[in-house]
């Protein structure tokens, strides 16, 4: 590492001003309500659905210990910080 390099605090060392370089990976703590694990996920694990109200607006994901099939509600800041940190989307619609 050279005085152009950064160290981020999950250990990627980036070029600073380089283009090419990637973004750190984004990681999301989660718990499981089933067997009540806290657990840290990245972008990959997660799934966002975005659909026409709070009710229908959710993320889920698979809990690593048990296989457990999570779903939550997802307010505003919360949809904010999972698409931000690159977690796939879908946009549900009615027809």
């Amino acid at each position: 590492m050279d005085d152009l390099d950064t160290l981020d605090p999950l250990g990627t060392v980036s070029r600073l001003g380089d283009p090419a370089a990637t973004p750190p990976e984004v990681i999301f703590r989660a718990s499981c309500p089933e067997c009540r694990t806290s657990f840290e996920l990245s972008a990959d694990a997660l799934r966002l659905a975005i659909g026409g109200s709070h009710r229908t607006t959710f993320y889920s994901f698979t809990c690593p210990d048990c296989g457990s099939s999570v779903r939550k509600p997802a307010g505003d800041r919360i949809v904010e910080l999972l698409t931000d940190g690159g977690v796939r989307t879908m946009r549900l619609h009615t027809g």
